[in-house]
């Protein structure tokens, strides 16, 4: 395609994210968005498989959050949450903590998953010390996670087969085993925890999808057990809704489906509808409670510079209200079981190992990808946007999208897989 002139004088000075730069296809300059369409400065118009890596839950551009966001601009768009407050944010923090329900209710401001993510380790480790308990330095994790990009959450994403292997023996060393799905795990599991417990700060896992890991499935049954060997154990249990949370997996967060919670829990990506940067890590009243002290010592010693944002707060509390006025749960569940039937064609492809959905995740499991940047324009050429990675094609498009253009994404997905082997 024809490159606008900002793109081909920009490129140039640009580093783009999990690409070779030196062969990597250049990005498609995309000019505006609205719904689940992203226009191209080439006049072409994609739907959005991905949600722009799951955030827009709402789809692009809704007027309620961009009417929030051109108030909050005029009024006060940021100030330091050091020594300093706003109504967006204590507001915010108010509705996640009654959203999230009672024991979760202490919410602290990031900018991205990867630190709320860094802050939960944070938080876990020093509520041991804060206690005088200086041995607790580890954590157990899980083999398929991924927790983020930053040095404290590469060191708990998979070492084997996730995007970070290669700074294996510059990172902190946790202990990494296999979720618990069946009687072998779980066996494995509690005679490591008998052996080692007691080093450990806490377990983390993504509840029900390990998202960036290659979309693996669990049930809820997993996270149940999780939560007995963590009171057995005394030890906290850390929940990553960066991916799964806001309706994704067909309930507002996916620890609902177990009916247990969490003791710090993170969330990110669709907090905001997909519009500003922000993330939060929320505690139980366990967990703040040992922080809280006359010590000066004792304080949690963090504060990212943007934390709070006011614009950003802003959005996500217009983001919240559509989930209050608008039906986004059952939007939820009719993409479910549109994915369950668009793309069980797949399956008798030869070259497709599984096809599994889980609330608005369809995900299409190949034996292998020869030529991902091939596949990626592949996908575009049939008019959508759909960002392969590992061995899946998945979609998680918007909770709003029509069932014409969800059945278009599907057909076009369905129809590039079945042309030929990627």
């Amino acid at each position: 395609m024809q490159m606008p002139d900002w793109a081909a004088r920009g490129q140039p000075h640009i580093w783009l994210p999990y690409a070779q730069m030196k062969t990597a296809t250049p990005p498609l300059p995309v000019v505006r968005s609205h719904g689940s369409r992203l226009e191209l400065a080439d006049g072409r118009s994609l739907i959005d498989g991905v949600a722009s890596w799951w955030t827009a839950c709402h789809g692009y551009n809704h007027p309620h959050i961009a009417q929030a966001v051109r108030a909050q601009l005029e009024a006060m768009p940021h100030v330091m949450f050091g020594g300093l407050t706003h109504e967006p944010a204590l507001t915010l923090a108010r509705r996640l903590a009654g959203l999230l329900g009672p024991g979760l209710d202490r919410v602290f401001y990031t900018d991205s998953g990867s630190v709320a993510v860094e802050v939960a380790m944070k938080m876990a480790l020093q509520f041991w010390l804060n206690q005088g308990e200086r041995g607790r330095d580890r954590f157990l994790a899980f083999r398929g996670g991924y927790h983020g990009d930053t040095f404290g959450t590469m060191a708990v994403c998979d070492p084997e087969d996730g995007m970070h292997s290669l700074f294996r023996g510059m990172l902190a060393e946790h202990d990494i085993l296999d979720l618990p799905r069946g009687d072998a795990e779980l066996a494995a599991l509690e005679a490591h925890l008998d052996k080692h417990g007691e080093r450990l700060a806490g377990i983390l896992v993504e509840p029900l999808v390990q998202g960036a890991g290659g979309m693996l499935l669990h049930s809820p049954e997993v996270l149940r057990r999780l939560r007995r060997l963590a009171d057995r154990h005394g030890l906290l249990l850390i929940f990553d809704e960066i991916f799964t949370g806001f309706g994704r997996t067909g309930t507002m967060f996916a620890f609902e489906q177990a009916g247990i919670r969490p003791d710090i829990l993170t969330l990110s990506k669709a907090l905001t509808g997909g519009t500003l940067p922000l993330a939060a890590t929320v505690a139980s009243s366990r967990v703040f409670d040992a922080f809280w002290s006359d010590d000066p010592s004792h304080a949690l010693m963090h504060g990212p510079t943007f934390m709070g944002n006011a614009l950003a707060c802003a959005a996500a509390n217009a983001s919240l209200d559509l989930f209050e006025t608008e039906p986004r749960l059952a939007q939820a569940a009719a993409i479910s079981e549109a994915l369950a039937a668009g793309l069980e064609p797949c399956r008798e492809l030869g070259w497709v190992r599984d096809v599994r959905v889980l609330g608005a995740i369809g995900v299409v499991e190949l034996d292998g990808i020869a030529d991902r940047e091939g596949l990626k324009r592949r996908l575009v050429e049939a008019g959508v946007w759909v960002r392969p990675f590992g061995n899946v094609v998945y979609l998680t498009p918007a909770l709003t999208i029509g069932e014409d253009e969800l059945a278009s994404l599907m057909r076009a997905v369905a129809g590039v897989l079945g042309r030929q082997r990627p």
